[in-house]
C-alpha cells in the first residue's frame, strides 16, 4: 500500500510538468500569431497609405499644357503637278576626235577650260601635206601659164582646140589637188565645233592617234535637256510649252525652271510610260549632264481647296487625323482651358507642303502644325509662336 502511494506520488509531478509545457507552447504560439497579425496589418496599412498617397499626388499634380504651334485651316488654290524621275542630258556634247591619223605635234588647250567655236585644240603633223600643197600650187602656176600661151596661139590658129582643152584640164586638176590637200591640212588642225567647256585631256604630245581616237570631251552647259517619264494615263494632261520644275539632289531646296519641248509620240510597251523632254537654261552651269533629276509638270491649280500644312496630318493604320485646338472647360485657375481634340479627316492631293482636306475640317479651324507627336486626344495645350519651337541655333565654333 505504501509502495503504491509512493509510486502515485512520483507520477503526479510528471503529469503537471507535461501540462505546464503544453501551456508554454500555446502561449508562444499566441505570441507568434499576434506578431504576424501586427506585421500583416502594418504592411496592409503601409501599402494602402502609399496607394492613396500616389493617387493623391497624381490627382493634384496636373502637368502643364504642351507647347504647340497652330495655324488656321486655309481655303485657296492648290497647285497640281505631274511628277517623274529623269536624267539631265546635254543638248550639245561630243568627244573631240581626229578625222585622219597622225602624230600630235601641239596641244592648244587646258583641261576644263572654256572655248569658243573654232578655237584650235590639237594639231596633227601636216608637213607632208603642206609640201604636197606647195607642189600642187607650182603645178597650178605652170598650168595657168601653159593655158594662157595656148589661148594666145589658138587665137592665131597655131594651137588646136584639143591642146587648149588639155591645158585647161591640167589647170583644173592642179586646183582640185590644192583643194583636197588644203582639206587634209584643215582636218589635221582639230578645232572646237561649238562653244563649251572641255573635259579632261586624253591625249599627250607626240602620241600617234588613229581616226576616231577620243582626245577630249566638249560640252555646252548653257542649255540642257531633262528627260523623264510619266504614266500613259497622263497623256491628256501634258502638252508642249508647259512649265516644268526640276530639282536635283546636288542642290537641295533649289528649283530650276524648264519648258516642256518634246513629247515622245509612242508609249513604251514595257513600262507603259511616255517619255517627255524639257529644255532648261543653265546660265550658272550648276547642273551637269548625267545628273539624276526630279521633274514635275506644272498643271492648272485647283481653286478654293481646304488645305492644312503637311506636318499637321498624322498617318496611322486607323486613318489620317489632325489635332484641332479648342476651348473646353476651365482650368484650376478658372480660365478657359485649351485642348487638342483628335479629328479624323479625309485627305486629298499634296502640293507645296500643304494637304487638301476633303472632309473633316472647316475653314477657320485651328490645327496643330508642330508638336503634335506628344499629344493625345484631349491633351491640354498652349499655342506658342513658331520661334518658340524652332530648333536652337548651333553655337559658333571657336
Amino acid at each position: 500500500m505504501a509502495a503504491t502511494l509512493y509510486e502515485n506520488a512520483r507520477e503526479r509531478p510528471q503529469g503537471g510538468a507535461r501540462r505546464g509545457s503544453r501551456t508554454g507552447h500555446i502561449v508562444r504560439l499566441l505570441i507568434v500569431v499576434v506578431l504576424v497579425g501586427v506585421l500583416g496589418f502594418g504592411l496592409w496599412w503601409f501599402n494602402n497609405a502609399r496607394r492613396h498617397g500616389i493617387a493623391d499626388f497624381f490627382a493634384h499634380n496636373v502637368p502643364p499644357p504642351a507647347a504647340v504651334t497652330a495655324v488656321p485651316v486655309e481655303v485657296g488654290p492648290l497647285g497640281q503637278y505631274l511628277g517623274g524621275i529623269g536624267t539631265v542630258v546635254a543638248v550639245r556634247q561630243v568627244n573631240v576626235a581626229p578625222e585622219v591619223a597622225g602624230r600630235v605635234v601641239a596641244i592648244g588647250f587646258e583641261p576644263g577650260s572654256v572655248v569658243k567655236a573654232g578655237d584650235p585644240l590639237v594639231q596633227i603633223n601636216d608637213e607632208p601635206e603642206r609640201a604636197d600643197l606647195a607642189n600642187y600650187q607650182a603645178q597650178q602656176r605652170l598650168a595657168e601659164a601653159n593655158l594662157a600661151r595656148t589661148q594666145t596661139l589658138a587665137t592665131q590658129s597655131y594651137a588646136t582646140k584639143a591642146t587648149l582643152d588639155q591645158n585647161a584640164a591640167l589647170l583644173d586638176e592642179a586646183k582640185a589637188w590644192i583643194v583636197r590637200t588644203q582639206a587634209v591640212i584643215a582636218q589635221k588642225q582639230i578645232k572646237a565645233p561649238f562653244a563649251g567647256q572641255l573635259g579632261m585631256r586624253q591625249v599627250n604630245l607626240g602620241q600617234y592617234v588613229s581616226v576616231g581616237t577620243a582626245l577630249v570631251t566638249l560640252t555646252d552647259l548653257d542649255k540642257l535637256y531633262v528627260n523623264f517619264t510619266v504614266p500613259e494615263q497622263a497623256r491628256g494632261r501634258v502638252q508642249v510649252g508647259q512649265t516644268v520644275e526640276v530639282t536635283a539632289d546636288a542642290f537641295p531646296g533649289r528649283t530650276f525652271t524648264a519648258t516642256l519641248t518634246t513629247i515622245e509620240p509612242q508609249v513604251d510597251p514595257n513600262t507603259r510610260a511616255i517619255k517627255l523632254q524639257a529644255t532648261l537654261d543653265n546660265p550658272e552651269h550648276l547642273l551637269l549632264p548625267g545628273m539624276f533629276a526630279n521633274a514635275r509638270v506644272v498643271l492648272p491649280a485647283k481653286p478654293e481647296v481646304v488645305t492644312v500644312p503637311e506636318t499637321a496630318v498624322a498617318h496611322t493604320l486607323y486613318g489620317d487625323s489632325v489635332f484641332v485646338v479648342r476651348e473646353e472647360g476651365q482650368g484650376q485657375d478658372g480660365k478657359p482651358q485649351t485642348k487638342a481634340v483628335q479629328t479624323f479627316v479625309h485627305t486629298g492631293e499634296v502640293a507645296d507642303g500643304r494637304v487638301a482636306i476633303l472632309d473633316g475640317l472647316k475653314p477657320g479651324d485651328l490645327v496643330v502644325s508642330s508638336g503634335n507627336l506628344k499629344l493625345q486626344n484631349g491633351s491640354p495645350v498652349r499655342v506658342a509662336a513658331d520661334e518658340a519651337l524652332a530648333k536652337p541655333a548651333r553655337p559658333p565654333v571657336e
